[in-house]
């Protein structure tokens, strides 16, 4: 055992084999008291064997802390993110990194309930996760103690740590055995695949990677037609049928799936400086998007609209760097919700074979005259003939320019 080492750990843990490893290891490298945590964020898959995991490997039934994000995560971290229309590099919808602030929130709230003095993710030491969990933590708990094994231990290879797990009767699937043939991070919003066949940017994914849409070319040849309903920004119905956050993405999820909507191949710069290729799929959330921008072409003024488009990449850098509860990015938010106090109606969305295309949209809040843009006779709010000064006060820097122009070259 360490010196200095914690007495309790609050761990991230999804009951796999490698964090299922990081469990065993704080009890034996640290002899330390762990505390799981694991968070329902909609990822797909059953969360209570890890309840059993935890229990046959020595954790008391107390100790073991399972949570359904699933509402907490669309309502108060995806939706306020699709306010912005925020992209990472101009196409990831950022699903992996919107997740973390809140993994880190609540393992900062057990370790206070239960007395923890450290908290522990699995989060390797060449990805953006560490810093997107512990810059977290550390805006929460200033003074909490980390632990990333990843950083710490003495494993060099997948066989030493299967071999550790066989010495400490932690349970190996038979797939774990061999090494995967590509990782896999999911949640209600997407779906990233990452590593071993998916490495060589130059060689297309296979078809078995994607895990949440059909092929477009496999999607129905007959459209599908759909309504989303938003207010003050936020999506609110599917067709008419009020939902909540997290069941009105899940039914997007759906739709996009069956029309194979959302699929990303994407070369990312990590914000620990390597580029990394991953598979992303974000049916629901490419959905949103185009409905999103969609209503607000109609709501939203030039002027808000230009700027929150200036301002979306620094915000999309903030997210995907892990500083969601930075000051500046509370600060550009307050900006963003300001701008959606108006964002309400209705847009018409086309699915078909890949695509979400806006095919209507309509709002009680709509900016959109039709007598100012017809080319019918009898407008009267707009004289074409205010145009000619118009482009002569804006041509005059021009004009000016190019007659200085003129004189240096004659």
């Amino acid at each position: 055992m360490k010196k200095n080492a914690p007495k309790k750990v609050v761990l991230a843990y999804s009951g796999g084999l490698d964090t299922s490893i990081i469990l065993k290891w704080l009890q034996t490298e640290y002899g330390a008291e762990v505390v799981t945590f694991t968070a329902d964020l909609g990822q797909g898959e059953e969360v209570e064997p890890a309840r059993r995991k935890a229990e046959l490997l020595g954790i008391k039934p107390e100790n073991i802390f399972i949570d359904d994000l699933r509402e907490e995560f669309v309502r108060d971290y995806v939706f306020p993110m699709f306010r912005a229309n925020t992209l990472y590099e101009g196409q990831y919808l950022l699903g992996t990194s919107i997740a973390r602030p809140l993994i880190a929130k609540r393992q900062i709230e057990i370790a206070r309930a239960v007395g923890a003095d450290a908290v522990c993710h699995g989060a390797t030491g060449k990805g953006n996760d560490q810093v997107r969990f512990e810059l977290g933590y550390y805006v929460l708990e200033p003074n909490i103690r980390v632990v990333a094994p990843w950083r710490e231990w003495d494993f060099k290879s997948r066989e030493q740590l299967i071999h550790f797990a066989e010495q400490n009767q932690i349970p190996i699937s038979r797939d774990k055995r061999g090494e995967s043939p590509f990782s896999v991070d999911a949640n209600l919003l997407h779906s990233s695949s990452e590593g071993k066949v998916l490495e060589d940017p130059a060689v297309e994914a296979p078809e078995y990677v994607h895990q949440r849409t059909i092929s477009p070319e496999e999607a129905p040849d007959k459209p599908t037609i759909i309504e989303i309903g938003f207010e003050r920004g936020d999506p609110v119905s599917v067709d008419g049928e009020s939902l909540s956050p997290a069941a009105l993405l899940t039914r997007l999820n759906q739709l996009g799936h069956d029309n194979g909507i959302g699929r990303l191949d994407l070369v990312e710069n990590r914000f620990v400086g390597m580029k990394s290729r991953g598979i992303y799929e974000t049916p629901g959330g490419t959905i949103l998007l185009a409905a999103h921008r969609g209503i607000e072409s109609i709501t939203l003024d030039a002027g808000s609209m230009h700027l929150k488009d200036d301002l979306m990449p620094r915000y999309a850098s903030l997210i995907y760097n892990g500083l969601w509860f930075a000051p500046e990015r509370e600060m550009l938010q307050a900006l963003i919700d300001k701008s959606q106090e108006l964002v309400t109606g209705k847009v018409r969305m086309k699915l078909y074979k890949g695509n979400a295309t806006v095919i209507g949209r309509e709002s009680p809040m709509s900016l959109y005259d039709q007598e100012l843009v017809t080319f019918e006779e009898g407008a009267t709010a707009y004289d074409q003939r205010d145009a000619e000064g118009f482009i002569r006060l804006n041509a005059l820097r021009l004009r000016v320019a190019a007659q200085r122009k003129s004189k240096i070259e004659g």
